[in-house]
């Protein structure tokens, strides 16, 4: 018996783990593999752990804090997701597992190639082109702004044109920037922007968001519309590190709302600074040019009076002092003329300041966001009355308000619920779940009803 069990090879399961983990290594690349999230749990350590499952089957995956910080969604149970991924197994419990090195939403992969696709058309169509793009105007007296009304854009927008340019017309056009209608309802307002064409340029923004999210405006027909305005347009879409069509089509791009804002209009102090010093250098040149003619005279005079010529020297005397008078009015009358614009132009800056325009278009943004935040709450407080009138029949036929009760469920090691003793056989493995944790136990003895 002992010269038999020297003749065999025998595993350890530490040695079989092994082997098997190292087979299943070697036999799959990485690979590509759609389902559904499920039991997904998102602990402390930054980790994720689901099963990725199908109609028919289910795999543990887990994906590592590092691979984490590259998602750009939030994973929720029953989302369908497509993961590249290496087999493996997890030694010490002999899991059969997934490590996911990167993950996205099921369809991602086909919108970013459509897109692609079409970014490609348009660019040979030329519509991208540099030398169509026009230039920012450096003092536009207005400035449109396409967004969402109730957006962190438009108040981000707001605020930096108040503070650097108040004097500047802001036109808002408020509209949907997400979901099914959004890129047909924006192609819409993109025309009517170019028929009314009553702003000297247009900001397209809107935050950040997923890609789908931002799947309105890789829209070809709002593309072709931006491209078409008789305005330039500073695009502002998403975060910077997300680019959709309407960046490419845009004459300018911004990082942010608040850049797009920034590159739209002026700093009125840092130009009213500079109207200043471009006054001073002007007085100082005049000054200068003065002092140099009153030098130059003196010189005349000094060389007259050395070659005392008579009669012909009064004359001379007499035409430098006329010449004298005249350089020092025209002189006097170019720096009271510079100095006069300079003035004319400081005051109309500051006369066009939008003083009761700005009161009354800061009332009526007050009111509009009034009215918008009571329809909002009365929305909000609809759809919780309707969901707790949903959701309340619901818990009393819950299962876990069964077991609320003091009640159990158990399940077999397939993890299927046992509803009749007799599908039991003394030896077999329970679980039985509480509301408040699970317990494994054994059978022991079975006992069936009798009829």
């Amino acid at each position: 018996m002992a010269e038999l069990e020297r003749q065999r090879d025998i595993f350890t399961v530490s040695r079989l783990n092994m082997e098997v983990r190292s087979a299943l290594e070697g036999s799959f690349p990485l690979l590509w593999i759609s389902g559904e999230i499920s039991n997904l749990a998102m602990p402390r350590s930054g980790h994720i752990y689901f099963s990725l499952k199908d109609s028919q089957a289910q795999v543990r995956a887990a994906l590592f804090r590092n691979k984490r910080n590259y998602l750009r969604f939030a994973p929720e149970n029953g989302m369908q997701v497509i993961v590249r991924a290496r087999v493996t197994l997890y030694e010490p419990r002999g899991d059969y597992q997934l490590i996911i090195e990167q993950m996205e939403m099921a369809g991602e992969g086909a919108l970013r190639q459509q897109v692609e696709q079409l970014r490609q058309k348009l660019d040979a169509e030329g519509l991208f082109d540099a030398a169509a793009k026009q230039e920012i105007p450096p003092f536009p007296a207005s400035v449109g702004v396409m967004t969402s009304a109730s957006g962190a854009a438009l108040h981000d927008v707001i605020s930096v044109m108040q503070r650097r340019s108040p004097m500047t017309r802001l036109i808002i056009y408020p509209v949907t920037v997400q979901g099914a209608e959004a890129a047909a309802e924006m192609t819409r307002m993109v025309q009517l922007i170019g028929k009314r064409n009553e702003c000297n340029l247009l900001i397209v923004t809107r935050g950040g968001g997923s890609f789908e999210d931002l799947m309105p405006f890789n829209d070809e027909q709002l593309v072709r519309s931006i491209g078409q305005l008789p305005m330039p347009v500073i695009s502002a879409v998403g975060h910077e590190v997300d680019t959709s069509l309407c960046d490419y089509v845009a004459d300018q791009r911004a990082a942010t709302p608040s850049a797009a804002a920034e590159l739209a209009c002026p700093d009125q102090r840092a130009l009213l600074q500079q109207l200043q010093r471009l006054q001073q250098r002007h007085s100082t040149a005049l000054s200068r040019t003065l002092m140099q003619l009153s030098q130059t005279v003196d010189y005349i005079n000094r060389r007259i009076a050395v070659h005392h010529p008579g009669r012909k020297l009064q004359q001379i005397e007499s035409s430098l002092h006329q010449q004298q008078r005249r350089l020092e009015l025209l002189a006097r009358s170019q720096l009271q003329g510079t100095n006069s614009r300079l003035a004319g132009l400081r005051q109309r800056l500051l006369l066009q300041a939008p003083g009761r325009r700005l009161v009354e278009a800061r009332e009526q943004l007050e009111r509009q966001q009034t009215l918008l935040h009571k329809g909002i709450n009365r929305q909000l407080a609809l759809l919780r009355q309707r969901f707790v009138s949903a959701a309340t029949p619901l818990h009393l036929l819950s299962p876990l308000a069964t077991l609320d009760r003091g009640y159990a469920i158990a399940f077999d090691t397939e993890r299927l619920a046992v509803r009749d003793a007799a599908t039991l056989s003394e030896g077999d493995w329970l679980n039985l779940k509480f509301a408040s944790g699970e317990a494994e136990c054994r059978v022991e003895k079975v006992k069936t009803r009798k009829n």
